[in-house]
Formats: C-alpha cells, sequence, structure tokens
C-alpha cells in the first residue's frame, strides 16, 4: 500500500534543497522542504519582504513514498523560446523544460456568465466584459497547428475561458481540434448554457467532446461561497440531465477548499458513481491565483487530506492505496485510480492489477520480465492526458485486466444491473460493445496545483499542462497563473485583439 499514513510527528529535518519565488515581488529564492509534524513545509526568505512559510503537502511519510513515481521525461519536438533569464522565466517552452505537454489548453474567451469569488482566470463576470478578450478563428487555428508541431500527434486538448461556451465559434474551435487529429477535446464548462440552450446542446452532441463540468458541492452555502450564487445545484443537475440525454460524457471538477466544501468529497464521489453522464471526478485543490479566499499559507487542502476524505467519506469504499501518482508530471502534483463498477461493487484496478509496482520507476527497473505493453497501458491511463471516458481507456483497462489474468467479470459474471445507473444495455458484459463497456470504468484524480506561496522551480521543469499562447508558446500551468504570465497575455489581448504568430 502506497498511501499509509503516520500519526507521530517527528522533528522538524530538512527533506529538499530549491529554488521558489516570493509572493510579493516574485523574485526567485532559494527554498527548503522541511518535514514538520510529518507535514512538508516550504521555508523561503527574500531579502526584501522577509521570511516565509507556507504548506506544501499534507504528509510528509506519503511524500516521501512517492518519490519513485517520477517518469523520466519526454521533451517536446520544438521548443519555442530560449534560455535567457533562467527559469521560470523563459516559459514557452524553453530547453530547460523535462517534460512535452500531455494536455493543451487553450482560454478562447475571458468573459464569463459567473462572478466566483475563486478564479484563477480572473474572468470577467456579467456585465463587466471591459477589456475582455475573445480569440478569433485565426489565433486558433495557429495555436492548434503550434501545438501539434510541438508535440507531433496530441491527443489530448482543452478548451477554456472564462466561460468558453459564451464564444460564438466554440463549436468550431472543437472542429478544427478533431480536424488536426486530436481525438479527445474537453470543453471546460460551469454548465449554465448547456442547462438552457436546447440549440446549442443539440450541435456541441454532434462534435462528441468530453465535458469537464464545474461541480463544487451540494450545499447552497458551497456555491454561494466559491462560485458566488447559492441556486446553482439545480442548474448543474439540469445540465447533467441533459448531458446524459445527448450522451456526452462528464468528469465532474470540484474546486475544494479548506473549511469550505471538504466534507462534501465522499458524496461527489458516490454522486458520480451513479450518475449516468458522469464518467470520472477530477478533485483540484483551490489554490491562490488571480481571485481566491483569503488563507494562511499553512492551512491548505493538498491531495492526502482529498484523499483521506474520500476514504472516510465514503466508508472505505475507496481507499488511499486505490490511488497511484501520475508520473508524467511531479509525482505530488496529482494522483489516480481508475475502478471497474458493477451494480453491486466499485473494484478499483489497483486491488487487482499492480500498478502500484508499474509506476514505481524505481523498483520496477529491477524486473526483467516486465510486461511492457502494461506499462505503457498503465502510463497513458496515469497520465495528465488521460482520455477518461473514451473508448481507448475503455481498452486499455480491459487489457490490463487480461494481462494481469484478472477475469473482467471479477467474481460477478453478469453485470446487467443498472450500473449505478447508467448500464442499461441488459446484456452481459460479455456481448457489451465498447462505448457500453466504457460505462462501468471510472475515474478520480485529485490535482494540486502550485501558487507563488509553494511554488517549486524542481516541480515546474516536470509541467506536462501548457496553456498554449497566440504566439505558439506553451507556458506550464502553473508557472502561467501564479507568475505573471497570464497577466500579461491578457494585457497583449487587449491591446492587440489580433495578436498572432512570433514576434
Amino acid at each position: 500500500m502506497i498511501f499509509n499514513t503516520a500519526t507521530n510527528p517527528q522533528s522538524e529535518i530538512v527533506l529538499e534543497e530549491t529554488s521558489s519565488v516570493c509572493p510579493v515581488c516574485k523574485q526567485v529564492l532559494p527554498a527548503t522542504l522541511v518535514r514538520r509534524a510529518n507535514r512538508v513545509i516550504m521555508l523561503k526568505t527574500c531579502p526584501q519582504h522577509g521570511n516565509f512559510e507556507s504548506l506544501v503537502y499534507g504528509d510528509a511519510e506519503m511524500f516521501e513514498r512517492i518519490k519513485p513515481f517520477n517518469k523520466p521525461g519526454t521533451p517536446p519536438l520544438q521548443f519555442k523560446s530560449k534560455v535567457e533569464k533562467g527559469c521560470p522565466w523563459d516559459c514557452g517552452l524553453c530547453p530547460e523544460h523535462r517534460q512535452h505537454q500531455c494536455l493543451g489548453i487553450i482560454e478562447v474567451n475571458s468573459a464569463c456568465n459567473l462572478d466566483c469569488p475563486i478564479c484563477f482566470a480572473d474572468a470577467h463576470g456579467p456585465g463587466n466584459h471591459t477589456g475582455s478578450f475573445e480569440l478569433s478563428l485565426e489565433q486558433v487555428t495557429y495555436m492548434l497547428d503550434s501545438f501539434v508541431a510541438c508535440e507531433g500527434k496530441p491527443e489530448v486538448v482543452q478548451f477554456s475561458g472564462g466561460e468558453p461556451t459564451l464564444h460564438p465559434h466554440i463549436l468550431d474551435f472543437i472542429a478544427l481540434a478533431k480536424e488536426r487529429g486530436i481525438t479527445y477535446v474537453m470543453l471546460n464548462t460551469n454548465g449554465i448554457r448547456i442547462a438552457r440552450d436546447d440549440r446549442f446542446l443539440e450541435e456541441l452532441a454532434k462534435t462528441k467532446a468530453h465535458i469537464y463540468l464545474q461541480f463544487d458541492g451540494f450545499d447552497p452555502q458551497t456555491n454561494l461561497t466559491l462560485r458566488g450564487r447559492a441556486d446553482l445545484l439545480e442548474i448543474k443537475m439540469k445540465a447533467l440531465e441533459r448531458l446524459a440525454q445527448a450522451d456526452l460524457r462528464v468528469v465532474l471538477v470540484p474546486a475544494i477548499e479548506q473549511g469550505v466544501n471538504e466534507h462534501e468529497i465522499g458524496r461527489i464521489v458516490e454522486f458520480g458513481i451513479r450518475h449516468p453522464a458522469v464518467f470520472g471526478v477530477s478533485f483540484q485543490s483551490a489554490f491562490r491565483a488571480q481571485r481566491h479566499l483569503e488563507r494562511d499559507p499553512l492551512q491548505r487542502i493538498t491531495t492526502p487530506d482529498i484523499l483521506k476524505a474520500i476514504e472516510t467519506q465514503t466508508n472505505g469504499l475507496l481507499r488511499l492505496s486505490d490511488f497511484v501518482p501520475i508520473p508524467c508530471c511531479a509525482p505530488t502534483c496529482g494522483v489516480a485510480t481508475y475502478a471497474m463498477l458493477t451494480a453491486e461493487r466499485v473494484i478499483p484496478i489497483p486491488r487487482v492489477v499492480p500498478v502500484n509496482l508499474y509506476l514505481d520507476y524505481i523498483t520496477n527497473r529491477s524486473i526483467p520480465n516486465l510486461d511492457a505493453d502494461l506499462l505503457n497501458m498503465l502510463e497513458k491511463l496515469w497520465s495528465s492526458g488521460a482520455k477518461v471516458g473514451s473508448d481507448q481507456a475503455t481498452r486499455f483497462v480491459l487489457e490490463a485486466l487480461a494481462r494481469a489474468r484478472v477475469p473482467v467479470q471479477v467474481d460477478e459474471p453478469d453485470w446487467t444491473g443498472e450500473r449505478c445507473g447508467s448500464c442499461r444495455v441488459g446484456l452481459p458484459i460479455g456481448q457489451h460493445n465498447t462505448r457500453d463497456l466504457g460505462r462501468h470504468i471510472f475515474m478520480i484524480s485529485v490535482r494540486d496545483f502550485m501558487d507563488a506561496d509553494n511554488f517549486d522551480v524542481n516541480d515546474i521543469h516536470k509541467c506536462c499542462i501548457g496553456v498554449l499562447q497566440p504566439d505558439g508558446r506553451s507556458i506550464p500551468f502553473c508557472a502561467y497563473n501564479s507568475l505573471g504570465y497570464r497577466e500579461r497575455t491578457a494585457a497583449r489581448l487587449q491591446a492587440e485583439p489580433g495578436w498572432i504568430g512570433t514576434d
């Protein structure tokens, strides 16, 4: 088991030396990670602004155990910027970066139909669109072509905003990505237009885009605190109902903020498992970038906190040991698991397939008969660019079970129950087609993004989620949101709406 946790606090010891930034002036500073009472704390000192401490990881023993889950990086085919100022100021990607981009994000606009108290995109809410930007077809075409040139055959792109469904050409953008062979296109949305606009939903269904749906919880106070409106649950439920009818597949995306909605984590998981439209949940720890709630940097939600909540709030339906770090980025950036669903049971794949053995890149080097095909499939499933709910993900999970000699039935020869509400084909699982089989596979991931408080230059070198730019660059996600890149891009797009290509 990877994630057994310790309860005995130890005296402060040094774990790592790295570099970070001053949360005030963003100057690059030496930083130290220390273990304090089984938590990982970052210490740094700015000559101008003094000493800073911030929580990096809520379980130091877990932090130490996951270090081997670090896949050697694969560089992009092209670098778009030169090394001049040094990391993290040459993003684009520059030759110092150690990983290609598993996922490319295109923020198509800055306008939104919500005005959320937390918004790392600093989107412009209703009635406040002055100075907002909206990308053109030419700009998105150039960005996609640049992404293809850097990645060769990118498989995953996400359209985001603002609220991307407000863009008049969002369906055209999805088509542009598909035309370039990008088979898995995500639409990151709050679901309001989907809940209300019949014509838009009809056209969206034709694209077969995968929906990345903001879903923070069920309590009115949760939605009021995080999104500025207490009445959002009804809208979200309506959107999900309509997405199920349209056969569009959904990943729920809850932002978890300490003291706000951590008590809803288990309920979100159980709801997602039962809902016919939902094929996964991607939890994200709230972080301090652009608009956010005030908090003590030493008191924040991190990945171990969410994992423990999943276990306790689902009564062990999923356990900490079911989750394995995502190895294409730094191991502390995220964890994930997949589960097979039957009418009665939830069977996490790591309980029947040795996922942790394969994705531990220290241990598996000493295994002479390692199944290379199984490793390749697990790497694709445990990736920042995983195709959740896709036919490919379904095939990989089933093949992984087969290679591990696990019967697909897992002691239940007939999976014709209501799946948890989703599988209504009325046939034994052996007669399901691939798309129907996908309804029996569920993914849960937890992402922990960095901000200026806990920014770690060592980790940003391995970031594989990039925000694509109109000049062809790709900025690592945490650098883009925490170091001023976002502000510079927004200012230029407002001053030069047609900005495209290199200077």
